[in-house]
């Protein structure tokens, strides 16, 4: 069994770190780029060295672990990437000075894990990688998964801030961290305090008449944005307002009541969701009292390998709200495609 409490604090600990290194690296674009002659390379960059420093700092508290992770290290082994890992190891070196090369693949490939077993942490160590770009959100999602069911999860978020007047593209110089295990609800503090207690998050759930908030995906790519207006058409006839930034950054928003909702449909017939890309947000915006589902509203199903095969979509939605979504998703038709794996 994990002791959670132990796990937790480690796992805060472990984001916080990589969001350290994460935050050196966008605030380095333009020398990473002249250096390796491509413009995503940064991301890349931050990437490796966030799941290398997470992978390490878990292994080292808790001991062997489980992980399925969206890196391996077999690009950055190719000579043709030495100026790359030279950067990855770096960037590590801001956190965890004493790692020499070796050390930081074989801590980027704990990842390397199928998600076959029935309990494992699962990782995105950048998730929004255009934000990133932009030097806007992005976020560090880190969850541990029991049994199909995420029962911990730590989403940090280096440049939300956790005050709702600063605008999501104005960068906050402390980020927020947000953490929630089985049934405790949620606690939000800092990105560069994880061992503050931070405090606990109740939803501000906002009253009926009040203009929906909408919060969405900024990359149509990741979102098909004009069946979304369909629905919020039907919803909310007098209109409402959308709210548009990257990475799972959109649970803690919804979970926190700065918006009423957060919808991703798919683009494409088939597509199906990474467990990483959801596994922290949606146990945030759970235990912040906000369903999350898929558009059929199924729940989740994180036992089914690396992706959420038996799920179409996601709504998350404050509670007043998640059953009007569900119920215009299937006026409009827009659930019918069968969660078969």
């Amino acid at each position: 069994m994990v002791d959670l409490d132990h796990a937790l604090t480690t796992a805060r600990r472990a984001v916080a770190e990589a969001s350290v290194v994460c935050r050196s690296v966008q605030k380095d674009l333009d020398r990473i780029r002249s250096i390796t002659k491509d413009d995503r390379s940064p991301v890349t960059i931050a990437d490796f060295a966030s799941q290398a420093v997470i992978c390490h700092r878990l292994t080292e508290a808790l001991g062997p672990i489980r992980m399925a992770a969206e890196e391996d290290s077999a690009s950055l082994r190719l000579e043709e990437n030495a100026d790359r890992l030279r950067e990855v190891v770096e960037a590590v070196h801001r956190v965890w000075p004493d790692a020499t090369t070796d050390d930081v693949l074989g801590a980027i490939d704990m990842g390397n894990d199928d998600a076959s077993e029935r309990s494992f942490w699962t990782l995105d160590p950048i998730d929004g990688t255009k934000g990133f770009l932009r030097g806007q959100q992005y976020a560090i999602s880190l969850a541990w998964i029991e049994h199909e069911h995420v029962v911990l999860g730590v989403l940090g978020c280096p440049n939300l801030s956790m005050d709702f007047s600063r605008p999501f593209d104005n960068p906050d110089p402390h980020g927020s961290m947000y953490s929630a295990y089985g049934g405790t609800g949620v606690y939000e503090q800092r990105a560069d305090k994880p061992d503050d207690p931070g405090v606990h998050l109740r939803l501000l759930d906002r009253e009926d008449g009040q203009t929906i908030r909408l919060c969405e995906s900024v990359e149509s790519a990741h979102s098909k944005h004009d069946a979304t207006v369909k629905i919020m058409e039907k919803i909310a006839p007098g209109g409402y307002e959308s709210v548009r930034l990257d990475s799972q950054c959109k649970y803690a928003v919804v979970a926190r009541g700065q918006a009423d909702a957060y919808l991703r449909l798919p683009t494409k017939p088939g597509y199906r969701e990474k467990i990483w890309d959801h596994a922290a947000g949606s146990i945030i915006a759970t235990e912040a009292g906000c369903p999350v589902s898929d558009l059929n509203d199924n729940g989740l199903d994180f036992s089914r390998g690396t992706t959420l095969k038996h799920n179409l979509g996601i709504v998350c939605a404050a509670p007043r709200l998640h059953g009007t979504i569900i119920e215009a998703i299937g006026e409009l038709g827009l659930g019918v495609e069968p969660g078969a794996g």
